[in-house]
């Protein structure tokens, strides 16, 4: 477990956890309800937040390169890395083609699972006009192979919810959110797929993320947790 240290970016407001820096990489708890990198909404993002802070640490002039290596959805928690150089960001990236940069999730889903853990392959098509992907047959056109794995952690019948944590084999579009409601365990508080909590945060989080160093070739995990409120007090 890594705590990291908060750092106030006066500029836009917001406390910056930061987990582990170095001269290459930098690993951050990413906030929620966040942008990964700029969109069309133009709402401050993360890329644009770590950039700042790198600008104010160091007193950098002029442009802050930072790579931004994989993303997380909008409304997700949890943790990231960045790149700080073009090196780490191309050997990063190829890590992530690989398969061989590792996220895990916790999830509070709805419901009661019938199995302890689970194996989920599914073929999902994303609707570029509202932004929804959906499990289709596969041989469907533009459809893509979606697999996780996923272990019930806790389930608390008085709310009839479970702690879920899910280990992300590909990197599809809303993929957890999905293949979770395809099985009648949607996520908690998902206002695009969910049946419970709509109006609450999405009881989704990035909670660890394991790759090897681009320079150093070590072996890095790390993890941060949720704030044990809201949905999240299940965790206590």
């Amino acid at each position: 477990m890594v705590a990291g240290n908060k750092y106030k970016i006066g500029r836009y407001k917001m406390d910056l956890n930061v987990l582990y820096e170095d001269n290459h990489i930098i690993v951050v708890q990413k906030i929620p309800n966040v942008p990964s990198q700029g969109d069309k909404t133009g709402d401050t993002d993360m890329l644009t937040i770590i950039k700042q802070y790198i600008k104010e640490k160091y007193n950098k002039p002029g442009n802050v390169y930072l790579g931004l290596i994989h993303r997380l959805d909008r409304p997700v928690g949890g943790v990231m890395v960045f790149a700080k150089t073009s090196k780490a960001s191309a050997r990063l990236s190829e890590q992530v083609r690989n398969k061989e940069l590792k996220k895990e999730y916790l999830v509070v889903a709805d419901g009661k699972f019938e199995e302890a853990k689970g194996h989920l392959e599914d073929y999902l098509i994303k609707n570029e006009r509202n932004n929804l992907s959906k499990v289709v047959k596969e041989g469907t056109k533009n459809a893509k192979l979606a697999i996780l794995d996923y272990e019930v952690l806790k389930y608390n019948e008085e709310i009839n919810l479970s702690v879920v944590r899910v280990d992300l084999h590909t990197g599809r579009h809303h993929q957890i959110r999905v293949q979770l409601a395809n099985i009648g365990h949607s996520i908690y508080g998902d206002q695009k797929y969910g049946t419970r909590g709509h109006g609450k945060q999405i009881a989704l989080w990035a909670y660890k993320l394991s790759f090897r160093h681009p320079i150093t070739k070590e072996d890095l995990t790390f993890e941060c947790l949720p704030e044990k409120n809201g949905t999240w007090k299940i965790l206590e």
